[in-house]
């Protein structure tokens, strides 16, 4: 006996070391309210005999943290509760005995602790008869029994059937997390099928496009050359700007068919938004005709998020277009400078000559600047001057912070499909990897139908304590 008690309290202190700390605590504050329940009421209503009633009351605080180790043996220890003389750990028993027959399979091992568990009420009942020498043994007997149905049986089966319940719980908690899977699943599918479609609209008509433009401009050059060659130079920069936009087709059309690794989607690879690359969309506007100028004061040696450097890009380069399609001419200035964690870019024309003046557009380069500047964290301003001019402006940060970070790949916006591989495995409040089961085995009414039995069942119970109590109450009132 010695040797079990130490084995027991060892693999007892190993549970508790290896149990959560809100575990520790929670089952700590139980123990100690259980221990309150019985204890505290004793001085106004004392028992017939007081160290019994104490003892059963350190005995239902020693049973609430059992209940969850040795669930079996917290049934068994119930029975002395059933018969002592502690009222008030009564109103423990029954919880003891629900909260332990949950977490015990299978149901015919709940009923056959159950059994031995009112068979040792019996037989205590007795010994105590034998021991105070009742005159009215009859009547104990039965009124123990009627205990044992209430405290005992009643709680048993609620128990089992709520322990029932909680695997049709985390079964249609599985089924869910599969049906939500497979329909993430569909959608990457039909999500990728439109960007491939999409890819292969672009590729069979802008690219053909662009292919006739650059033929025709290489051959205006050719021509300009030996007739004009004033338009040389013009003609040259067609030829060039076709070749460039066929490139950035083919990365876009690269982006939207492959969703494995970032790419990037302006054509300019790693040198993108760099000071010579800046300088080069300066230069292409320069030979155009217009007066544009490049204020760059930002350190070569500083680190910057690549998707800023894209930005920045992005934003000269939509600025310049816009100088170029609706103030041609007019003078322009490009200002890239280090901020407050992070680069203000601006791009500000004056007027335009009275020839030159656009009656507007659509705005919608603006609108994708705007949306690729606040995903990334930054700030997007763009508008008219009082001296008829247009500035366009923009904050970036030197290191992403929206969902645009630089560690959130591209794919993050095409909301890429989940890796199975990756998904944890399936129970409980996890997601699903195997097939639902049958419909006609996962149902909610089946589930809510259990859940409210038990209740049901508890329902005399709790009408028998309450009135026991009550009564106790009323006998400690004078």
């Amino acid at each position: 006996m010695p040797r079990w008690l130490r084995r027991e309290a060892v693999e007892c202190w190993s549970a508790v070391r290896a149990a959560e700390r809100r575990t520790v605590v929670t089952e700590g504050l139980l123990c100690a309210l259980v221990a309150a329940i019985g204890l505290l009421p004793l001085p106004l209503v004392p028992p017939d005999r007081l160290v019994p009633a104490v003892v059963e009351a350190l005995w239902a605080a020693v049973l609430v943290p059992v209940r969850r180790a040795r669930p079996g043996a917290a049934v068994l220890g119930s029975a002395v509760l059933v018969v002592g003389d502690n009222v008030w750990t009564l109103a423990v028993a029954p919880l003891i005995v629900l909260s332990a027959a949950r977490r015990i399979a299978p149901t015919r091992r709940v009923w056959r602790l159950v059994g031995v568990a009112c068979a040792a009420v019996g037989v205590l009942a007795l010994a105590r008869g034998a021991l105070v020498r009742s005159e009215a043994p009859l009547p104990e007997l039965a009124g123990n029994a009627v205990s044992c149905v209430l405290l005992l049986l009643l709680p048993a089966l609620s128990g089992t059937l709520l322990g029932r319940r909680r695997p049709l719980v985390s079964l249609l908690r599985e089924r869910n997390a599969y049906l939500e899977q497979a329909r993430a699943l569909t959608a990457a599918t039909a999500r990728l099928e439109e960007r491939t479609r999409i890819a292969g609209e672009m590729h069979d008509l802008l690219g053909h496009r662009l292919s006739l433009i650059s033929v025709h401009a290489g051959a205006l050059e050719l021509g300009a050359a030996r007739q004009a060659p004033a338009l040389a130079g013009q003609a040259e920069l067609l030829r060039t700007t076709a070749g460039t936009a066929m490139e950035e087709l083919r990365e876009i059309l690269g982006v939207l068919r492959h969703e494995d690794g970032p790419r990037a989607a302006d054509g300019t690879g790693e040198e993108t938004g760099t000071r010579a690359d800046i300088a080069a969309l300066v230069e292409e506007s320069r030979r155009t005709g217009g007066g544009v100028g490049l204020d760059w004061s930002v350190p070569d040696t500083a680190e910057m998020d690549p998707r800023t450097r894209q930005a920045i890009h992005r934003v000269v380069r939509e600025g310049l277009t816009n100088v170029l399609k609706h103030a041609s001419g007019a003078p322009t200035v490009v200002v890239v400078r280090s901020a407050d964690r992070g680069v203000d870019v601006s791009v500000t024309n004056e007027a335009p000559p009275a020839s030159a003046r656009s009656h507007g557009g659509s705005r919608s380069g603006l609108a994708g600047c705007q949306e690729r500047v606040s995903l990334l964290g930054g700030t997007f301003r763009a508008g008219p001057l009082t001296n008829g001019g247009f500035r366009v402006t923009a904050w970036l940060p030197t290191h992403g912070t929206g969902p645009l970070g630089s560690a959130a790949p591209r794919e993050a916006l095409a909301g890429p499909a989940p890796d199975p591989g990756s998904l944890p495995p399936h129970g409980t409040g996890q997601r699903g990897a195997r097939a639902p089961l049958p419909d006609e085995i996962l149902t909610w009414p089946r589930v809510l139908g259990s859940g409210c039995l038990a209740l049901l069942v508890t329902l005399p119970t709790t009408v028998f304590l309450a009135v026991l109590l009550v009564y106790q109450v009323l006998r400690a009132v004078p």
